[in-house]
């Protein structure tokens, strides 16, 4: 770790002396008229330019290099970028793999998962919590359980000032450094907010409904929302506690989100927002980090590759919402192969739940983590049978969660048949993660 020192040409002796191309860098310092800070394992050149007047460049003007080789420093990096446009700033990590290096899109991210909260915790305590023991919070996003709406949901999102801000208070929130009310809480990067281009919103006539109650018909949410001009809506697709709206036309769906937004349904204040277009088939294999076996992606729908051909297995909910009750960025994929143990190899008991999602290959043991993670009941599958026409048994799985107080809401069951136990159990899973 090093400390915080600003450097300029005339006064880097702390930052370079260590460093074997140091002349190299006093000589790119000298010329750019660039200075240079080492901070928290990274060195950070420039930021602002010399010269350089206004605001910094606004999000989605930074790269992530990856791969970087280890003896390759800023006076070779940063005449390679500035081939590309003038560089604001260049922060170099202190990790690097000896590989080609590699070029994406930085997510600046400004938001924080918080797990494990207790669920009696308002917005205002876990906001001042926050703000108590990490700098630059802007807000806390909580919502309400779906069953008690006096209750949070168990966790929650901490939104900072800019991605550095986040960056450091995911470093002090460290799990068994701070314990607020007691409780060891789970600190992770939010999922990126998506982003959709202004054209397509445009065209959007799709609302978005949350925090509705579990027993809010899809009847009553289409009711409501014809109250203010009769017949402009087309359908409604609930899911517990949330629903999408669809209108005839844009213009009725946006006035409708501005009349609608904050009233109250069965008891409840909702919230209504323009529904963001996602790719259905992306994001549901996103969320098990490519893992998915092609007999998995063929029983779940997805197009085959050789032949174009899809199967539909019905309209999947956003899967994100759920599955993150770690609210993690995707982590990356597990290698999977095997290894020998050797003797003298330590083995320490562990629970799967302690893991991340990215150790499970599965559907059914996503299905057991997500319930774990979200205070439901285990799910519970009963086994049914049928032939077909050539006497050929077909099996298909019904999955109860028990803990949903809705009981027409808590069995899940796939509209198709497999000729496998494995199979079936593995299509029930995938399709009650769906319609959570």
């Amino acid at each position: 770790m090093y400390q915080e020192n600003k450097a300029t040409a005339n006064g880097c002796d702390k930052i370079l002396s260590g460093a074997k191309n140091g002349g190299a860098l006093l000589a790119l310092m000298e010329k750019t008229g660039y200075s240079m800070v080492q901070q928290n394992g990274q060195r950070k050149f420039g930021g602002p330019p010399p010269g350089w007047e206004g605001p910094p460049p606004p999000r989605g003007c930074e790269v992530f290099v990856g791969k970087i080789p280890r003896d390759m420093y800023e006076d070779e990096l940063v005449p390679v970028f500035e081939r590309v446009g003038k560089i604001y700033e260049l922060r170099l990590m202190m990790e690097f793999s000896g590989k080609f290096i590699g070029v994406c899109v930085s997510l600046d991210n400004c938001r924080l998962f918080i797990g494990a909260i207790p669920k009696d915790k308002k917005k205002e305590e876990i906001l001042k919590e926050m703000k108590k023991v990490t700098e630059g919070v802007v807000d806390v996003i909580v919502y309400p359980n779906a069953t008690d709406k006096t209750k949070n949901r168990g966790f929650a999102f901490v939104e900072y000032e800019s991605h550095r801000a986040a960056a450091m208070a995911r470093r002090r929130l460290i799990p068994g450094t701070f314990q607020p009310w007691g409780h060891t809480i789970q600190v992770d990067w939010a999922d990126p907010v998506k982003v959709v281009d202004e054209e397509t919103m445009q065209r959007v006539k799709v609302l978005y409904v949350r925090n509705l109650m579990i027993s809010t018909t899809e009847d009553k949410i289409k009711a409501e929302f014809n109250k203010f001009k009769p017949g402009v809506v087309e359908r409604v697709k609930k899911l517990r506690d949330y629903a999408f709206v669809h209108f005839f036309h844009r213009d009725d769906a946006v006035a409708a989100m501005s009349v609608m937004n904050g009233k109250c349904i069965d008891g409840a204040s909702i919230e209504v927002t323009l529904a963001k277009p996602v790719n259905k088939e992306s994001s549901w294999k996103q969320h098990f980090n490519g893992q998915l076996s092609r007999s998995s992606e063929n029983l779940l729908g997805f197009p085959n590759k050789d032949d174009g051909t899809q199967k539909s297995l019905g309209k999947p909910a956003s899967l994100s919402v759920h599955l993150n009750g770690q609210h993690s960025r995707d982590p990356p994929e597990v290698e999977r192969s095997t290894y020998t143990i050797f003797p003298g190899i330590t083995l320490t008991p562990i629970s799967m739940y302690s893991l991340k999602l990215c150790h499970f290959s599965s559907a059914v043991m996503h299905l057991d983590y997500f319930c774990y993670k979200n205070s439901l009941a285990p799910p519970e599958y009963c086994l049914y049978s049928t032939t077909d026409q050539d006497g050929k048994i077909l099996l298909v799985y019904k999955v109860r969660i028990s803990s949903i107080a809705d009981d027409s809401q808590s069995y899940f069951m796939p509209e198709k048949l497999c000729t496998t136990v494995e199979d079936a159990k593995e299509l029930a899973a995938q399709f009650t993660l769906l319609h959570l």
